[in-house]
């Protein structure tokens, strides 16, 4: 397996052109002491609904790292592909999130769980897991739940893996494996024999997604318990530290966090926690890349004010129909958008302190934001007036791109 350093981020960038930018905020980071990693993110359905090719991705992170001279480790993540999606993504991705949601749930015949139940025995009864002091109680009924849940989408994930390894080589490439796209976040017990699972199907896996307790909406801060989420990513490290230990699983083995951006308030407990256990984190981020494209533009006024505004009242005009596949994932209350005829009529100063994920302005409205970030079906449909801005626009969305990666997101973690 390609080996993978002990911090990452993943950016997300929909119209492959702030690739440079994202790169200058991962220098920041190491400039100011921070061995931070870049990964590039994107997924199959971003590349459908933009119009680009997996390879546009590469091309972007190559040209960024050949601009700034950046001679450390850098990754290509194909997100959340699957066996019908992976194919196209196998010329230039390094990192592959395997995504196997569809089959969480899906019932193990009873060859494959009488193996895993035959496999588990020495696990039954009162279960401690170093570090944690709530003492666990396995039962044989508990292996068949997590088995029922997890079992089939593990043997997925190993398909896939397989798949790729074939095509490209295992020592190629980094795996993740998703598993945060449930309705309940894992328990201590479950993540452990979820692990387990990996570890029997032999997928070296290097960054795992749970799923947390709380919303992870796109765009915007968390919404749930803070003490709640600190115990889980807690008691999370710990299950993984153990788990290579018994298992056998790679040592770089860390916790990734999707929909990681703009998650300020689970910030400062993330770093905490990661100091603590001495721990790597892989922080997946996406659309932040693309809300400052648009803030961007609105702030260079003019045309850009323009298609801002555009962009704006396409997205209200088609809510549903793009809220539709994030329904999980975002909480927009349409009595709380502005008519576009209201924003028509904002100079450049509204539409940004609107846009801006700024939490003590006034103006901040986490439901425009939402609605803008599920919106960039819109700007792909404006097609070259919407990049020819971007281009023109060069310099101010890429000071927005940099600083937000680098001020909201890298250094309220790592520093």
């Amino acid at each position: 397996m390609k080996g993978i350093p002990k911090y990452t981020i993943g950016m997300g960038d929909r119209f492959a052109h702030q690739g440079k930018a994202q790169l200058e905020a991962v220098v920041a980071a190491n400039v100011a002491g921070i061995e931070l990693f870049p990964v590039w993110n994107k997924s199959f359905r971003e590349h459908s609904i933009v119009g680009s090719e997996p390879q546009d991705l590469r091309n972007e992170a190559d040209t960024a790292v050949s601009e700034l001279s950046w001679d450390k480790d850098y990754f290509v993540d194909a997100d959340h592909i699957n066996l019908t999606t992976v194919e196209a993504f196998l010329p230039g991705s390094n990192f592959y999130t395997l995504d196997v949601a569809d089959f969480v749930g899906q019932p193990p015949d009873e060859n494959q769980l009488q193996s895993f139940l035959s496999a588990s025995q020495s696990f039954l009864g009162n279960f401690s897991i170093p570090g944690i002091d709530e003492r666990f109680e396995i039962t044989e009924e508990l292996l068949r739940e997590v088995a029922g849940k997890f079992l089939v989408a593990i043997r997925k994930a190993k398909e896939i893996y397989c798949f790729i390894a074939e095509k490209r080589g295992a020592d190629s490439f980094v795996t993740e494996v998703s598993i945060d796209e449930t309705d309940t976040a894992q328990t201590p017990i479950e993540l452990f024999l979820i692990l387990k699972m990996i570890a029997a199907e032999e997928i070296p896996v290097q960054t795992i997604a749970p799923k947390f307790t709380g919303r992870f909406n796109k765009g915007v801060d968390y919404v749930g318990d803070l003490d709640q989420f600190e115990k889980e990513f807690d008691e999370d490290l710990y299950v993984i530290r153990y788990a290579v230990e018994t298992f056998g699983l790679p040592q770089e083995l860390k916790l990734s966090v999707h929909s990681g951006s703009d998650k300020f308030s689970l910030y400062p407990i993330i770093g905490r926690l990661i100091r603590k256990h001495e721990a790597g984190l892989h922080l997946k981020t996406a659309g932040t890349t693309w809300l400052e494209e648009v803030i961007g533009l609105a702030e260079s006024e003019g045309q850009g004010l323009e298609l801002a505004k555009e962009i704006y009242r396409g997205a209200f005009e088609n809510f549903e129909e793009l809220a539709a596949p994030y329904s999980t994932v975002i909480d927009i209350d349409p009595s709380q958008l502005p008519s576009p005829s209201q924003v028509d009529e904002w100079e450049s100063e509204t539409f940004v302190r609107t846009l801006r994920h700024n939490q003590k302005d006034s103006l901040y409205n986490p439901h425009v934001r939402q609605l803008i970030h599920i919106g960039f079906k819109i700007a792909a449909k404006i097609g070259e007036p919407f990049t020819d801005a971007l281009v023109a626009n060069e310099k101010i969305i890429a000071r927005n791109v940099r600083d937000n990666l680098y001020d909201r997101h890298i250094s309220k973690i790592f520093l």
